[in-house]
């Protein structure tokens, strides 16, 4: 057999064997209860988000809790960023591994 072949052999039979597999019954999962419940309503989107501004959410705070979020979530990942070593660990695994 050519080694071309066998690249597309094993793969292909991987492939194959993959669409083997038990899977659960997922039909069992869902309560009687939930199996006779309706779908539900599907609502214009422009009332919802005048309902949403008339409950005084204020954009102007909206916008800075995001961007104190933001803040944050750039410091801790400066912070993530940094040595995880001191000193002295990073010479000891230096001469660890001489």
């Amino acid at each position: 057999m050519t080694r071309i072949s066998r690249l597309f052999l094993i793969p292909g039979t991987l492939a194959a064997l993959s669409g083997c597999g038990e899977y659960p019954e997922l039909n069992d999962t869902l309560t009687p209860q939930l199996e006779a419940s309706s779908y539900p309503d599907l609502v214009p989107l422009g009332p919802v988000l005048a309902q949403a501004s008339a409950q005084g959410t204020d954009p102007v705070q909206a916008q800075a809790s995001a961007e104190a979020r933001v803040a944050a979530l750039r410091a801790r990942a400066a912070r993530l960023r940094g040595s995880v070593l001191s000193g002295a660990e990073r010479v000891r695994l230096a001469e660890g591994l001489r």
